[in-house]
C-alpha cells in the first residue's frame, strides 16, 4: 500500500477530484476551486480565515507574498484588497499553484502571480508576507523556509504568520526572536496566534 500524499509535496501524479469551497470575509467573498492533495480541501482552514479577517490590510503597492499558497485563499483575498500591488503566491505543490492561478483568474486578478517557490526572481523584495505556514514539514524545514523568505522582506516590511498554539506558535516566536527578528503576537483566537514579524533593530 502506497503512502498517503501530503499537501507539502508536489502531488503532480495524484488523481484529480475537484470541488469548491466558500470563503466569506468581512469585505469580500469567493468561491474557490480545490482538489485532492492540497491543504484544507473541505473548507478554508480556520487559521487562514482568522489571518485574513484580523491582520492589517496589505500595502497598496509593491510586492506582497502569500507563502505556501495552497489553492489560493490568501492570494485571492490579497489580490482583491490591493489591486495595484503585485501578489506572489508560492508553493512546492504543483497542483496548489495551478489552483491558485485558476482561482485568481476566475476573479480577473491578473496581478496575482502563482508559481513554484523557486521561480520568484531573486531581486524581488516584499513589503508584506502573509502565511499559514506548513508546520507539519518539521522544524528544520520550516526554519529554513522562513529564513529564506523573511530575509526578502524590505527594511520596513512586515510578515504575518498564523500558527496554532498546539502546533508550536509560541516556540516559533521564540526561535524568530533568537534569530534576530522582532516578533510579537498581534492577536489570538481559538488557539490560533497571529505573529507579526519585522526586522529587528540594527
Amino acid at each position: 500500500m502506497s503512502e498517503p500524499s501530503h499537501y507539502f509535496t508536489t502531488n503532480a501524479d495524484l488523481p484529480s477530484k475537484r470541488s469548491t469551497v466558500d470563503l466569506h470575509l468581512p469585505d469580500c467573498s469567493f468561491v474557490l476551486t480545490t482538489d485532492r492533495g492540497v491543504f484544507s480541501i473541505d473548507g478554508v482552514d480556520p487559521g487562514t480565515k482568522f489571518l485574513l479577517s484580523t491582520a492589517p490590510a496589505p500595502p497598496e503597492v509593491g510586492h506582497i507574498l502569500d507563502l505556501g499558497c495552497g489553492y489560493g485563499p490568501i492570494a485571492v483575498a490579497l489580490g482583491r484588497r490591493s489591486p495595484s500591488a503585485k501578489i506572489w503566491a508560492v508553493d512546492v505543490n504543483e497542483r496548489a499553484v495551478e489552483l491558485t492561478a485558476l482561482n485568481a483568474a476566475s476573479y480577473d486578478l491578473d496581478h496575482v502571480h502563482a508559481c513554484m517557490d523557486d521561480a520568484v526572481p531573486p531581486e524581488i523584495r516584499f513589503s508584506a508576507i502573509y502565511s499559514n505556514p506548513p508546520i507539519r514539514i518539521g522544524k528544520k524545514a520550516l526554519h529554513e523556509m522562513l529564513d529564506t523568505w523573511l530575509s526578502r522582506l524590505t527594511s520596513d516590511g512586515v510578515a504575518y504568520l498564523v500558527v496554532h498554539k498546539n502546533l508550536g506558535s509560541d516556540s516559533l516566536a521564540q526561535w524568530l526572536k533568537h534569530e534576530g527578528w522582532q516578533c510579537d503576537r498581534l492577536d489570538s483566537s481559538m488557539g490560533y496566534r497571529i505573529l507579526r514579524v519585522q526586522h529587528g533593530p540594527a
